[in-house]
């Protein structure tokens, strides 16, 4: 048996009455019948209750004016008719259904016809037709006629959300080329700004690698001076941390040099040394609090003095007071831990992933394009790794991890 139709369907073209004529599953087959016997008209609804997969409405109409106003006023989803009537006719009675409830299936059920009369109904447009003494058939012809029904209406349903399915395609496919075009613009704009910017980086390459080329000049008289003052005035704090402190800056300038060309740090010398008193040498010069204790590793004294004077340097500039700034450091298993540690305005999370990268400018990062650069390239070229973190309350801290040495290497 038919399933009923779970809701109502309008079809395009014939208007929202056309197709809610089509019963919902909890609503009653409203059946205009058109028939001037009694006894016929319930020898049809005896036949049809009970047979059909929804509840039956009839309403019976004798003549064309109770007909014609069935349909508006009955809103039927089948008609059946009589093939002949005193002052009506069947054929006559479809057509004016057909103008009106074009898809409402249409059957007539009559006492006799002939085989080309029947022919010509079914040609004009009828359903079906059943004769009243085979009303046994009339229950499979209604289902039949539904059937069909929901057929088209599902059909035409399909069609309409193809249709809509087109259009939406249709309006995408404007707005992809629209935004291709948008896409090429852009492409071409960024074009000229990597030129641009491809520029600027070969005038900072030039401007640094003249400028290394200048500083050496003057940082190589600086060391005659120095080695002059101590064989003059003798050895002292004061002209050993000068000494280091201008051997830094040469080394730097070399740095600075390596990298304008493209190059690695190099010449990674190591040595035993003792962290702690290079921290705490950085500590003196840049007066900021570092740790007590000591803690030997293996690694180059002036390279990893370089790293943490940057550091320190930088958040010492960042937070414009040397009070705000201190050193920390841990051992773990199989490496020490050294923390440079601020309560400045901090490294937002937008500039972290890049504040190590050569020429990158961060002001707020207290980045100055090569100097944290120079730093990652000598921990990783110890074997450590330096990275940025939030400092508790505010701030940044840099933090470098360095392997300790083995047991067997002592």
């Amino acid at each position: 048996m038919l399933d009923p139709a779970p809701t109502p369907i309008t079809a395009p073209g014939h208007g929202a009455q056309t197709w809610a004529s089509l019963p919902a599953e909890t609503e009653a087959l409203r059946i205009l019948h058109l028939e001037d016997s009694e006894l016929d008209h319930e020898l049809v609804v005896m036949n049809l209750e009970g047979e059909l997969p929804w509840a039956t409405d009839f309403r019976r109409t004798e003549n064309e004016a109770e007909f014609r106003a069935a349909l508006d006023e009955h809103r039927p989803h089948l008609i059946l008719s009589d093939f002949s009537l005193p002052s009506y006719d069947g054929l006559s009675a479809f057509q004016a259904a057909n103008a009106h409830l074009p898809m409402v299936p249409f059957i007539i059920v009559t006492g006799a016809m002939g085989e080309e009369v029947a022919v010509d109904t079914l040609r004009q447009g009828v359903t079906d037709y059943v004769l009243k003494a085979r009303l046994e058939r009339l229950p499979q012809a209604v289902r039949r006629a539904m059937a069909e029904v929901y057929a088209r209406a599902r059909r035409e349903q399909a069609e309409r959300e193809v249709r809509d399915l087109n259009a939406s395609l249709q309006a995408r496919l404007v707005e992809v080329e629209r935004l291709n075009g948008i896409a090429e613009r852009q492409a071409r704009r960024l074009e000229v700004q990597a030129r641009q910017l491809e520029e600027a980086l070969n005038l900072q390459k030039t401007f640094l690698a003249e400028t290394s080329h200048e500083l050496r000049t003057p940082l190589t008289a600086l060391h005659g001076y120095l080695r002059r003052a101590e064989r003059e005035a003798g050895g002292s704090q004061t002209l050993l941390d000068a000494q280091r402190v201008a051997e830094n800056m040469t080394r730097l300038v070399n740095d600075l040099l390596q990298l304008s060309r493209g190059e690695l740090v190099q010449g990674i010398e190591n040595h035993f040394l003792n962290l702690g008193n290079l921290l705490r040498q950085i500590g003196r010069d840049f007066g900021v609090r570092a740790p007590d204790g000591d803690l030997e590793i293996v690694g180059d004294p002036g390279r990893l003095t370089q790293v943490f004077a940057n550091l320190v340097n930088n958040a010492v500039r960042v937070c414009g007071s040397a009070d705000k700034v201190h050193l920390e450091f841990s051992e773990r298993p199989g490496e020490v831990e050294v923390r440079v540690v601020d309560c400045g305005p901090g490294v937002p999370d937008h500039i972290k992933p890049r504040i190590f990268d050569k020429f990158y400018r961060g002001k707020e990062a207290g980045s100055a394009g090569l100097g944290l650069t120079i730093a990652q390239q000598v921990v990783t070229s110890h074997g450590g790794s330096i990275d940025v973190l939030d400092t508790p309350g505010g701030g940044a801290t840099f933090r470098v991890r360095l392997p300790t040495p083995d047991e067997d290497e002592e």
